[in-house]
């Protein structure tokens, strides 16, 4: 899957109202997060425990325009992407043995915090996503569309940031970010974009707001609290 045929997918109107419609059909819930809603199209991915990062290799519906990073010409999501997939029955994942993996094996991945995610930050991603917000990581390119081996960079769309390469492993290091997450320091967690149909991932633009969690104490049944900075209004407001 090349970036290019992503962009031509991203910018399909015909292929967006579908999408809109089959949405409608299978509108997730929050009530019912504990039961699949299953879905007309089901994708497949492989879940890769060295990046704690699934690997989608048989893309199905629209819902991907606003979902995963494209890395070198690869589809990938996060663990909240998988988790909330597999909830609505968009997604059905698979070990690196080609074994299907449960949802309860995922809550109990996701409980164990090594994959730059927890299961409250993962309940305020189900939540946005379950009102029609796009949600990705903050900081994290939606999509990488080259990789210069001679000039050393790696040039972002839709970012201001230039990654250092050294070598072909380093492109890793966009993945590897997910997982190095501080739990118990503030930080800006995800980037809100309002719903958009016509949201591209190689030109995102500026987020609507940004999010952050605060760990009011190092106990994992500790309270949270969020704090969103409206980046087109002044000043952040408090949830």
């Amino acid at each position: 899957m090349e970036c290019e045929d992503w962009d031509g997918l991203s910018s399909d109107s015909e292929l967006l109202e579908e999408d809109l419609k089959d949405e409608e059909e299978y509108n997730y819930t929050s009530n019912s997060s504990s039961k699949l809603q299953f879905r007309k199209v089901t994708s497949v991915a492989r879940w890769n425990s060295g990046v704690g990062m699934a690997e989608v290799v048989e893309r199905k519906g629209q819902l991907w325009m606003t979902t995963g990073i494209v890395h070198s010409g690869k589809l990938y999501c996060s663990i909240e992407e998988t988790l909330f997939l597999m909830e609505i029955g968009a997604l059905l994942l698979l070990s690196e043995n080609d074994e299907s993996i449960s949802l309860e094996t995922m809550y109990q991945q996701l409980a164990e915090e090594k994959d730059g995610c927890f299961w409250e930050l993962y309940e305020v991603y189900r939540h946005l996503k379950s009102l029609g917000y796009i949600v990705g990581r903050h900081g994290i390119p939606w999509s990488l569309k080259s990789v210069k081996k001679n000039t050393g960079t790696v040039s972002s769309e839709g970012t201001s940031e230039s990654l250092e390469v050294q070598s072909p492993q380093d492109c890793n290091s966009v993945i590897e970010r997910f997982i190095k997450m501080d739990l118990n320091e503030l930080k800006l967690v995800f980037d809100v974009y309002l719903p958009n149909g016509k949201f591209r991932k190689s030109s995102p633009g500026d987020p609507s707001y940004v999010l952050s969690l605060i760990r009011t104490c190092q106990d994992l049944s500790s309270s949270f609290v969020g704090l969103v900075a409206d980046v087109s209004i002044n000043g952040p407001t408090t949830i």
